[in-house]
C-alpha cells in the first residue's frame, strides 16, 4: 500500500474511534462561534440605536444644522479611514432606526405583546452620556458629557441583525409589519436577500391571515399549523411558462428545491418526489414528500395546475392512510396533506374541508408576485406561538 495511503485508513481509524470526541469539539467550536457573530450583531445594534440617538436629539434641539452630519461622517473617516460604511447616508439611517423604534406607538404594541415590559418615552429619558449602563449600554465615562434623550433600547430589536433593521424599516411602514418581519427573520433565521423576498411575497399577511383552508382535526391535532403552515405560497423563482403540465410544476419544484423550502418554512425536510405507495398490490405515487421537523409527521403534497376539485381530497386523504399504517414510525405523528393547487373558491373549500377526517388543508400557489393582501389576524397567535 502507498504510504500516503496507509496514512489515510490510520487516519480514519482514528476519526472512528474517536468520533464521538471529536463531534463534541466540532459542537463547542460552532457553539462559540455562534456566540461571537451573536457579540457582533448584538455591538452593531447597540453602536446604531446609540448613535442614532445622539444625532436625533441634536437634529431636533436644532444644534446641528442639515450639514453638520454630512461634516460629521466626514470626521469619522478622517479620524480613522478602517472604518466603513460611515456615509451620511448611514448615519441618517440609524436616525431612522432610532426614532421609529423609540416611537411611543411601536413601545405600546412591544406592552402590548408582551415584549417589552414598560414603556420609557423619550421625553423622560433625559440622560448624561457617562450614565448609560441600562440593556447592555456599555460605560461611558471616559468620553465628553453630553446631555440628550434615549429610551432604553427594545430587547426585542436585538432579535436580527443591523442590516436586516435597514431592510426592514426601508420596505415596511407599520409597528406591525416592524415587529412580525423581527421575529420572522429570527426565526426562519433569514439572511438579506430571503429577508427582501419574504417582505416582497407579503409573507406577514400570508402567515397571519385566518386559515379557512384548514380541516378541524388539522386544527386540533397540530394548534402550531396555523403559523407554520401557509394558506399561500409564491412560486415566481419557477419560471414557469404560461402553459405547463403537473409534471412539469413539480420538475420544476425539485430543480429549486432550496427556494421551495424557504418559501414553504425551513422546518420542511424533502423526502422524495413521486412517493410510491402500495396498496392492495397497486402502485400509487405521490407527488412530493416531506418531513416536518417541528411537527414531526410526514407532510404529502399533491399538486394541481387546476381550481380546487373535492375530488382531489378524497386521493389526498388516501395518501395520508398508506403513509400512516405503512411508513409513519411510532415516535411519528399522524401524516398531513398539502393539496396545492392554482385557485380555490374558499366556499368549495369549506364545505370539502367540513367533512375531512384527515389532517388536510388547501393552499392556492401564485406565479408572481403579487403584494396587497389584508392582514386578517393580529400578532398575538405568532408571538405566543414563538413563545411556546
Amino acid at each position: 500500500m502507498h504510504f500516503n495511503g496507509w496514512l489515510q485508513q490510520v487516519a480514519h481509524v482514528a476519526s472512528g474511534e474517536y468520533s464521538q470526541d471529536f463531534a463534541q469539539i466540532v459542537q463547542i467550536i460552532e457553539y462559540n462561534r455562534s456566540q461571537a457573530i451573536q457579540v457582533i450583531n448584538h455591538a452593531s445594534v447597540l453602536t446604531a440605536w446609540q448613535v442614532g440617538a445622539y444625532v436625533s436629539d441634536k437634529i431636533k434641539n436644532a444644534a446641528w444644522g442639515s450639514k453638520v452630519v454630512q461634516q460629521l461622517a466626514e470626521y469619522i473617516h478622517t479620524q480613522n479611514p478602517t472604518l466603513k460604511g460611515w456615509s451620511k447616508v448611514t448615519i441618517y439611517r440609524m436616525v431612522q432606526f432610532y426614532e421609529t423604534y423609540s416611537s411611543v406607538e411601536f413601545l405600546n404594541l412591544l406592552v402590548h405583546l408582551k415584549l417589552q415590559k414598560q414603556i420609557m418615552p423619550p421625553e423622560a429619558a433625559q440622560i448624561e452620556t457617562k450614565e448609560i449602563v441600562s440593556s447592555g449600554m456599555t460605560q461611558l465615562s471616559s468620553r465628553p458629557i453630553v446631555s440628550f434623550e434615549m429610551t432604553q433600547i427594545p430587547s426585542v430589536l436585538y432579535r436580527t441583525g443591523w442590516t436586516n433593521h435597514q431592510i426592514i424599516m426601508r420596505q415596511c411602514s407599520l409597528p406591525e409589519q416592524y415587529i412580525f418581519y423581527i421575529l420572522y427573520a429570527e426565526y426562519q433565521k433569514l439572511q438579506n436577500k430571503q429577508l427582501e423576498r419574504a417582505i416582497k411575497s407579503d409573507a406577514y399577511s400570508r402567515v397571519l391571515s385566518d386559515k379557512k383552508m384548514q380541516s378541524a382535526i388539522l386544527k386540533e391535532t397540530y394548534p402550531q399549523a396555523e403559523v407554520l403552515l401557509k394558506d399561500k405560497s409564491i412560486l415566481e423563482f419557477l419560471g414557469l411558462p404560461q402553459r405547463y403540465k403537473e409534471s412539469k410544476l413539480r420538475n420544476e419544484i425539485v430543480s429549486h428545491m432550496k427556494e421551495f423550502i424557504l418559501e414553504m418554512g425551513k422546518d420542511f425536510l424533502f423526502v422524495d418526489q413521486e412517493h410510491t405507495l402500495e396498496v392492495g398490490g397497486q402502485n400509487f405515487r405521490c407527488d412530493l414528500l416531506f418531513y416536518h421537523r417541528a411537527l414531526q409527521c410526514l407532510v404529502a403534497i399533491e399538486l394541481k395546475t387546476t381550481t380546487f376539485d373535492p375530488r382531489d381530497l378524497g386521493q389526498l386523504e388516501f395518501y395520508l392512510e398508506a403513509l400512516d399504517q405503512n411508513e409513519k414510525r411510532s415516535n411519528e405523528n399522524p401524516s398531513i396533506g398539502i393539496l396545492m393547487c392554482k385557485d380555490a373558491n374558499p366556499e368549495v373549500v369549506r364545505y370539502a374541508l367540513n367533512r375531512s377526517i384527515s389532517p388536510t388543508m388547501v393552499s392556492k400557489y401564485e406565479e408572481q408576485l403579487k403584494v396587497g393582501s389584508v392582514i386578517q389576524r393580529s400578532l398575538e397567535e405568532f408571538v405566543e406561538f414563538l413563545d411556546k
